[in-house]
């Protein structure tokens, strides 16, 4: 602030005391409405609109944290008598380190580094930097000596009307904006055509992509096929297999029980005489 003072001081001193000694050519001064350009800059409305929808939820959150704190302090209150000591201490130190918690997110959202101060001065700074190329056309072009802004409050004591260049300022800046826009449209034919042609080829590749994976998709179906006709074979084979190897265990079990009662009998008849 002391430099602004300052400043305005050092100019309205060069004003009244040296530019007499120039006042044969003239001197040329103007001003602009910083304030009132951005108003009128659509780009900036727009953003700023977001901004502020940015800024709604955020004070929405800390809104629901608060009551969340008092709600701790109320049910802690209420619950005090039947609480210990040291669960009491619990809750109180919880308490405390939500607020902490709410109180460091109110400074990085609204703080003096914050997140809105942040985003509020990138909003501004396309703009001003459009302003100042402006301002440097004008003067350059129309001769100017001096253009002040007055939204600085230090520097503008009194302006006239006539003065207010901030109409020209915004004009330079839509034909800018217009001929980007219209640069912008070019790119972004060009960008659709060239997508035109991607989604084209695209196309191509998805399209053998399918014929490839179809072949693919059939050749193990035939694989598969193959691998079940054989598995099939197999367990014929394996089920007339086990059906002869169990035949043949039944067939010699029996031609040893066989064996085996013969001999008892023989025993026996033996044994008798």
């Amino acid at each position: 602030m002391k430099k602004r003072v300052l400043l305005a001081v050092t100019v309205l001193s060069w004003l009244f005391y040296i530019a007499p000694a120039h006042a044969q050519k003239g001197i040329r001064i103007g001003y602009i409405d910083m304030d009132y350009i951005l108003e009128n800059v659509p780009e900036y409305n727009e953003a700023s609109a977001e901004l502020e929808t940015k800024v709604q939820k955020w004070k929405v959150e800390i809104e629901a944290e608060l009551k969340v704190v008092e709600q701790m302090k109320k049910d802690l209150n209420n619950e005090r008598v039947l609480l210990t000591k040291e669960l009491i201490e619990e809750r109180e130190e919880d308490i405390v380190f939500k607020e902490k918690e709410i109180l460091e997110y109110q400074q990085k959202r609204f703080g003096p580094n914050g997140d809105l101060f942040l985003q509020k001065k990138r909003l501004v700074q396309p703009v001003q930097d459009q302003v100042f190329v402006a301002v440097q056309e004008i003067a350059k072009n129309k001769r100017y000596d001096f253009i002040f802004d007055k939204s600085a409050e230090p520097v503008m004591l009194y302006s006239a009307d006539r003065y207010d260049i901030s109409d020209q300022v915004l004009l330079r800046i839509n034909r800018t904006s217009k001929r980007k826009q219209l640069n912008s449209k070019k790119e972004k034919k060009a960008l659709e055509r060239n997508e035109k042609r991607s989604v084209e080829q695209e196309k191509e590749v998805s399209q053998r992509q399918k014929n490839a994976s179809k072949k693919e998709a059939e050749r193990q179906q035939l694989l598969e096929e193959r691998k079940r006709l054989r598995d099939s074979i197999r367990a014929v084979k394996k089920k007339e297999f086990e059906e002869r190897r169990a035949k043949l265990i039944e067939a010699r079990n029996r031609k040893r029980d066989s064996i085996n009662a013969s001999k008892s009998k023989k025993e026996e008849s033996d044994g008798g005489i």
